[in-house]
């Protein structure tokens, strides 16, 4: 179905579809005011519009063109996000595509988001990363569906109750109220000025990128930073011979690893509790904090399978959040730091997305498990349960399928 947001897009740059659909992915060109304009169109045609591997690289491909001509880029997104029904195969896609999406924002393109009836997951990661999103009134956005936050709390989607809050919170009118970046287009609206303004030249862009990380903290009801505990696991003192020292405090865990006659900071996620708005901005906020002394080596470390299915994560745009540890890691990596990034046990979805995309080079302990969703968020996205694969065999496969560069083997791990 065609959106009221679609149509004003196309009918405003006078939109050309540049070859033919691929999948969920339509790219084109559009003018305004005699400029060219890339225009990606992912729609809902298949699959509740999610994003595989032949999507990917086609966005992919769209946003590497723009980086070089420096010309603006809008991106249509009605999406449920990943593919999920392709595996690690579209989780690596996605940490391609994202990356390409990062180093267009911080090269300064011009890049806007238009939204249509859903945005979830990978999907609002995408949109976050543009400088400006317009929403249609009926637009839903998160980082899970309302099926995937109701069966994480122990209800269905289709309970009023449920229902009625879940609407309230990801609904246009709650996200218009978060940021000024998000508008809801109205009926008959012309959307030029909106485009005119949202794809306007680039000022500072890392600047930018630490005023919203700065301004993310007044959504959060309260912030603290606990006392960390001691961090002793068998996989940290075979990774760093030479000693480490690291604390974990609700989850986020800092410190320093000493291998190959160098010192390496330590940041990492490394919880069986999910990723929720609060541990995501802490995150973000020592990632901040490394840039700034200019810290040359950097070991993100990654024990986290999923982010929060919460409403109460979700009023907060969970998705700004975790796009904000991207960006926090690419101001990083842009202050000279190498960023090596090791998925020590579990890892998947937005929050595997959002760690491995910046860094410069990702490993995966062999007997890891990366899926691209936790079992149970894949259930209530498929509607049957899914049964996990074999841990030995998931290194391998991450590193066949872009999710990892390297296997890391420990010694740890007893073949059978």
């Amino acid at each position: 179905m065609t959106t009221a947001t679609l149509s004003a897009l196309q009918s405003a740059l006078g939109f050309e579809a540049v070859g033919n659909r691929a999948g969920n992915v339509t790219i084109g060109r559009g003018t305004l005011d005699g400029r060219t304009v890339h225009v990606a169109l992912v729609d809902n045609h298949l699959a509740s519009g999610s994003i595989g591997t032949v999507e990917a690289k086609r966005l992919e491909a769209v946003l590497r063109i723009a980086v070089v001509e420096k010309s603006p880029v809008v991106i249509y997104l009605d999406s449920a996000g990943a593919k999920v029904s392709e595996g690690l195969a579209a989780l690596g896609a996605f940490r391609r595509l994202f990356r390409a999406a990062l180093d267009a924002a911080v090269a300064g393109v011009p890049m806007a988001a238009v939204l249509g009836n859903n945005c979830y997951g990978g999907a609002s990661m995408v949109a976050h990363l543009a400088r400006q999103r317009l929403f249609a009134h009926a637009t839903r956005l998160s980082m899970s569906g309302a099926s995937v936050i109701a069966a994480a709390a122990g209800t269905s989607a289709l309970d009023e109750t449920f229902k009625a809050m879940a609407d309230a919170s990801l609904s246009a009118a709650g996200r218009a109220k978060a940021s000024a970046a998000n508008r809801v287009l109205e009926a008959g609206e012309d959307i030029t000025p909106w485009l005119r303004e949202a794809l306007a030249p680039a000022g500072k862009t890392l600047e930018s990128f630490h005023m919203r990380h700065e301004a993310l903290a007044a959504r959060v009801p309260k912030i603290t930073e606990p006392q960390g505990e001691g961090v002793q696991r068998k996989e940290l003192e075979r990774m760093f011979p030479q000693g480490y020292e690291a604390q974990e405090s609700e989850g986020l865990v800092t410190g320093i690893g000493r291998r190959e006659g160098r010192t390496e900071a330590l940041l990492g996620l490394m919880s069986r509790r999910p990723v929720g708005a609060e541990r995501a901005w802490r995150f973000a906020q020592h990632a901040w904090k490394l840039a700034e002394k200019r810290v040359p080596y950097v070991h993100v470390l990654l024990d986290c399978e999923s982010h929060a299915a919460r409403l109460d994560d979700e009023r907060l745009v969970l998705s700004e959040f975790i796009v904000g540890m991207s960006l926090a890691l690419t101001a990083l990596r842009l202050s000279g730091a190498h960023i090596e990034m090791t998925i020590v046990d579990r890892a998947g979805g937005g929050v595997y997305v959002a760690l491995a995309a910046p860094a410069t080079h990702v490993g995966v302990v062999y007997g890891a498990h990366v899926q691209v969703l936790p079992g149970a968020a894949i259930a209530a996205i498929l509607g049957d349960a899914t049964q996990e694969p074999d841990n030995l065999a998931l290194a391998a496969e991450a590193v066949q399928t872009g999710v990892a560069d390297a296997q890391v083997k420990l010694g740890i791990i007893e073949t059978l």
